[in-house]
């Protein structure tokens, strides 16, 4: 099978997790994928498998799957330690079409336990360690039935007691109807459940298809991305029907990545905004981990300027580019832009981009105040298109708020200049009064100072602006240094110095503002 016959399937009907890893083996067999861990399912594996290999454990866990009790229509909840075996388990549970809701592994027992509840005694598919953190919870009357995907426990059915299980067709899964459920960030409090489809799904791929049909050659493509967020299956898609050689990663280490970037050399690396930073320092590595790479890409936040000018000069590529994609859960890659080496230091880091070629979103921006939206009067940002999820589930009155007919309201503000570029300029919800944009003081002030690591404005106890700021070896930053650089934003309080640690993340290294400002407000409370 031609990649572009598996491209034009999947256009037409839908993208469905379970038949990908046999549509990208009939694309090529022996595509390899490399890993930078041990599967948990299946350690004798090794970290070297081919796309080939790679079906046959989905079609073996698949009928494991089967053998322990699952059927179509059921909804089978994997939340498990992070490993790479927790895309291939999705795989096999959206073989017998089954719907996939993916928990992220940094989630608490309760909030786990909430999204259990929401939806409606699923089965959990788990593992030991996570048995463990879930020990106060009444899994009986929250889940159908319990699997272990490695390990047996009392009470629970174990994959690995169901090895040699008779394999089974595969089922498709209608075009519209809920195939894959994953969850929002978190930022705000608990997370939303949404619930992607096999076309929404498939729509996705549309405009990153034609991002890879650069990549003349079958060079590997790098994917540090959470196994368990919607971004993985679009990156893995296209990567495997593209029959370009995968290196999938979990550790962040920039020690042990800039290894692997050494031995595989990838084309291209997709990664988290926070692991790309973590990895700037690898630009000043003698052995020049980051030269084979001609594309950078990252979807889940709004990247530093700094931070891609830094890896676009490590790379030895011509005309190397960052390309960034800004988009959410609900709505997939919105508008995209790509930054080059000569330029992205310039960058405005708020112009995040301008909608893609046809067949992807559409994009407007609407007045918050009757007032036509502009830069001093931004507005919120919406989408329309097909691939924009199909529900919240269990909370379809909160999805309907944020649906407008054919467009979505993504939450963000902004506006658009005349040349049609998209400038998202801060989350409604972390708004500032007085503050134009918070993300731009970050971008401003990160650009100024190179001993910060993080720096992030909150909105503090009396609605003042509070630049949160976080250093290499908790090192303090020189005052006059920080007074220079905050020089053009005299509205700020006095930075708040913090390890890096302390800051609340979401599963996807988000910074949770409302949660971080939330403790500032509770320290000052028990000092007084």
């Amino acid at each position: 099978m031609k990649s572009s016959t598996a491209y034009t399937s999947i256009r037409k009907r839908g993208l469905h997790l379970g038949l990908l890893p046999e549509m990208a083996a009939a694309v090529n067999p022996s595509t390899p994928i490399t890993l930078d861990h041990d599967l948990d399912t299946f350690p004798e594996a090794g970290r070297r498998l081919t796309v080939a290999q790679y079906a046959e454990y989905v079609d073996d866990l698949a009928a494991r799957l089967w053998a322990a009790g699952v059927r179509s229509d059921e909804r089978v909840v994997i939340y498990k330690t992070a490993n790479a075996d927790h895309w291939m388990l999705a795989a096999a549970v959206s073989r017998i079409g089954a719907v996939v809701v993916n928990l992220s592994p940094a989630l608490d027992a309760r909030t786990v336990g909430v999204l259990l509840q929401r939806l409606e005694r699923p089965a959990l598919l788990t593992d030991g360690a996570k048995l463990d953190l879930l020990d106060g919870l009444p899994l009986q009357d929250l889940t159908r039935r319990v699997i272990t995907s490695a390990g047996d426990r009392p009470g629970t059915v174990s994959l690995a007691g169901l090895a040699g299980a008779p394999r089974v067709r595969p089922v498709v899964r209608p075009i519209d109807e809920a195939a894959v459920i994953t969850h929002t960030s978190g930022t705000t409090g608990i997370p939303k459940l949404v619930v992607h489809t096999p076309r929404t799904q498939g729509l996705r791929l549309v405009p990153q298809w034609r991002l890879l049909s650069l990549l003349r050659k079958k060079e590997t493509v790098a994917i540090h991305v959470p196994f368990v967020h919607s971004r993985m299956v679009a990156a893995m898609s296209l990567a495997l029907l593209k029959a370009h050689p995968v290196l999938l990663m979990r550790e962040p280490d920039p020690a042990e990545v800039a290894g692997h970037f050494l031995e595989h050399r990838p084309v291209l690396i997709e990664a988290l905004p926070n692991s790309l930073m973590e990895w700037e320092g690898l630009a000043e590595d003698p052995r020049m981990p980051f030269a084979s790479v001609k594309v950078f890409s990252s979807t889940f936040d709004a990247i530093h300027p700094g931070t891609m000018s830094k890896l676009l000069g490590a790379s030895a590529r011509p005309g190397a580019l960052f390309f960034q994609i800004y988009g959410q859960s609900e709505v997939g890659p919105a508008v995209g832009r790509a930054y080059f080496r000569r330029s992205a230091h310039k960058a405005n880091g708020r112009c995040v981009g301008w909608a893609m070629p046809m067949g992807a979103a559409r994009l407007r921006v609407v007045s918050r105040n009757g007032s036509p939206p502009s830069e001093k009067n931004p507005g919120f940002i919406e989408v329309a298109w097909d691939g924009l999820a199909k529900t919240y589930f269990g909370e379809q009155e909160r999805y309907d708020t944020q649906r407008r007919g054919e467009w979505w309201r993504t939450g963000d503000v902004g506006y658009r200049t005349r040349f049609g570029c998209l400038h998202m300029l801060d989350r409604e919800v972390d708004m500032i009064p007085g503050v134009r944009s918070s993300l731009e003081i970050e971008d401003v002030v990160l650009s100024r100072l190179d001993e910060l690591t993080e720096l992030v404005v909150v909105r503090g106890p009396d609605a003042e602006p509070v630049p949160v700021i976080c250093t290499a070896d908790d090192k303090p930053v020189d005052p006059g240094r920080w007074r220079a650089a905050a020089a053009d934003f005299p509205q700020l309080a006095d930075p708040v110095h913090i390890p890096q640690a302390e800051l609340p993340r979401t599963a996807t290294l988000k910074v949770q503002r409302l949660e971080l400002a939330r403790r500032f407000e509770q320290r000052l409370e028990e000092r007084a």
